[in-house]
């Protein structure tokens, strides 16, 4: 009997602190305060800092969207990463999402592009003597990307995944000069990627220690297509994915991130000596002000 009253009172708990946690705009609110004048400044890897400001409020159909500025700002579209560097976000009923589609796609084909200029260079590094002067890849990328990337879900509760992000390339490849038919491949990549609530944990940063931070996980799935369809090959390894975790301090916002990544294109090449990267960033809160939360910036990093 007393094994069964724990077991039963250890469920009411969880869906007690569940429903608590994530139950409505007001609670999800919390995590991401995004009141006029309020800033955040990270720090990298490398210690360099990028600080985050909310500057403006702007109605985009008929919804209400917090302004993020950003400083230094990004030079290049393949240093874009959504889950930090949003410009636009909202605060919802289905819970808090970044207006991302357009910076997104950039940033994916300029991925794309970089893991080909240097598919391009090992291929002639390898190739015989003489072989690199006469042959040459040309390429097109095309790139979809959904326009919300769903940071939380007020539907999920802990260890319960939901659909954070969807996209989608198309890379055609030509020899040049052409080799035979077919003259061209396709290559077509699926990515979704799926965000979970792994629970809560205490957080120490340069900024302080923080309490019941949100432990978020984003992670894809990768799939690819080729077109003319070849047999699948057992021992291929998948295109390359990612794992992104987010901890998210109540009434402060995001206080660490850690991402790992591989190389998409890369790591689908059945060749010995094309060696596909891995590539780690973290990014952890200096300092922070949370501006008071008046009519106009009522909404939330």
């Amino acid at each position: 009997m007393l094994k069964r009253f724990r077991i039963v009172f250890t469920l009411l708990l969880v869906f007690g602190l569940s429903a608590a946690l994530m139950g409505d705009e007001s609670e999800i609110t919390q995590y991401f305060p995004g009141a006029l004048g309020s800033y955040w400044v990270y720090v990298d890897q490398d210690g360099n800092e990028l600080t985050r400001r909310v500057v403006e409020s702007e109605e985009i159909a008929e919804e209400t969207y917090h302004v993020f500025d950003y400083e230094p700002a990004l030079e290049n579209s393949i240093d874009y990463d959504y889950h930090i560097h949003p410009d636009l976000y909202r605060v919802g009923e289905e819970g808090i999402a970044f207006l991302i589609g357009k910076e997104a796609k950039k940033a994916l084909q300029a991925r794309f592009v970089k893991e080909m200029g240097t598919l391009l260079k090992m291929l002639k590094e390898i190739a015989p003597p003489g072989a690199e002067a006469g042959f040459n890849l040309l390429y097109e990328i095309e790139v979809e990307a959904q326009e919300q990337f769903y940071m939380l879900s007020t539907f999920t509760t802990f260890n319960e995944k939901w659909d954070a992000m969807r996209m989608k390339a198309k890379l055609t490849i030509t020899p040049d000069p052409p080799q035979g038919d077919p003259d061209e491949a396709i290559l077509e990549f699926t990515i979704v990627e799926k965000g979970e609530i792994l629970g809560t944990e205490s957080v120490e940063t340069s900024a302080g220690t923080f309490e019941d931070c949100l432990k978020v996980e984003y992670r894809t799935y990768t799939g690819m297509a080729v077109f003319p369809e070849e047999a699948e090959d057992e021992d291929a390894d998948p295109p390359g994915e990612s794992i992104t975790t987010l901890w998210i301090a109540p009434n402060v916002g995001i206080v660490k991130f850690h991402q790992k990544a591989e190389d998409i294109l890369l790591k689908t090449v059945p060749i010995p000596e094309i060696v596909a990267s891995r590539t780690v960033k973290t990014l952890e809160l200096k300092k922070y002000e949370i501006a008071p939360i008046d009519s106009e910036g009522n909404g939330s990093d």
